[in-house]
């Protein structure tokens, strides 16, 4: 197995949404064993401690968006050790709520900017993310990235330094968009796998085709893995809940197709609210997802006699 130098990139985010308890998730990976899971397969692990939050003062002319300051301090931070981290290896970034894609993807981009190598991003979430400063009516900024990396107008927000191509990005397992987001979607031509394709095609089909199109353009892949991409029932510990995610299987499956495919250089790890999971079950699950993605086999998994058990 080719040994992949994996630093590990605190993000306590918690301003991007109004429920408290993202900002608990860089520790909760660390104590449910991320790193030593990731040093069992042969990897290489630093772990550059969480980012620090320097507010940056602004204003939008949307009255509904909240913490826009802290917003974009952690944009600002998580781009700049993003793209530092991208020089020495795969920046996992542990999060905190989705807002942190806004700084964490921004420094991938400019990174491979840098490169001469094209970007596709994997947007693993039950949810498209695809509204703006201006049209979002929750205010909630975790539900604004891949607008944002798509080259969108932002208020407040500096140019994304390097705009993803619409056709770059695939969303996968959504299953909850806003009027807004739908009308805005149609515009762009960004693949669009939804609960209902991967009902109907599964996750294989449409999951190498999209890195069919990675590899053709010998690109740098970002995945983005939200926690509510994954069904409630097995992954609780999330604030946005949406019934009908991916099963333990098909995540597994997902990550082990990634892993073969040896196209992932970045990764988020998003929404994990620990005070909502229950005895570490979803940080346990989202830290097996990780081992699949860097090369766990499922036959590499031993038994386990309860829920919860390491």
């Amino acid at each position: 197995m080719t040994q992949t130098h994996c630093l590990l990139i605190g993000a306590p985010v918690d301003t991007g949404q109004r429920r408290p308890g993202c900002l608990m998730g860089p520790a909760a990976y660390r104590t449910a064993g991320l790193a030593p899971a990731l040093e069992a397969l042969g990897h290489r692990v630093t772990d550059l401690g969480d980012a620090a939050c320097t507010p940056v003062p602004a204003t939008v002319t949307n009255p509904a968006v909240h913490h826009l300051p802290e917003t974009l301090g952690w944009a600002r931070s998580l781009a700049a050790m993003g793209e530092a981290a991208m020089a020495e290896g795969m920046p996992i970034f542990l999060g905190g709520d989705h807002s942190l894609s806004l700084g964490s993807v921004a420094g991938v981009a400019a990174a491979a900017q840098a490169r001469g190598r094209p970007l596709f991003v994997l947007w693993l979430d039950a949810h498209s993310d695809f509204h703006t400063t201006a049209t979002t009516e929750s205010g909630n900024l975790h539900g604004t990235p891949v607008a944002y990396l798509a080259g969108r107008d932002f208020e407040a927000f500096p140019p994304f330094p390097a705009p993803v191509p619409p056709e770059n990005i695939c969303l996968f397992g959504i299953r909850s968009v806003d009027a807004a987001e739908h009308a805005a979607l149609l515009e762009h031509e960004i693949a669009i796998n939804d609960m209902r394709v991967l009902d109907e095609r599964g996750v294989v089909a449409p999951l190498r085709e999209f890195l069919a199109l990675v590899e053709e353009a010998d690109g740098l892949l970002h995945v983005s893995l939200d926690v509510d991409f994954l069904d409630p029932v097995v992954a609780p510990a999330v604030g946005t809940t949406v019934p009908g995610g991916a099963t333990f299987r098909e995540a597994h499956l997902v990550m082990e197709l990634l892993h073969e495919s040896g196209r992932v250089t970045s990764l988020d790890l998003v929404e994990l609210n620990p005070f909502l999971d229950e005895r570490g079950r979803t940080a346990h699950l989202m830290v097996d997802l990780v081992a699949s993605l860097m090369g766990k086999k499922v036959f590499d998994r031993p038994t386990r006699a309860y829920r919860g058990q390491v």
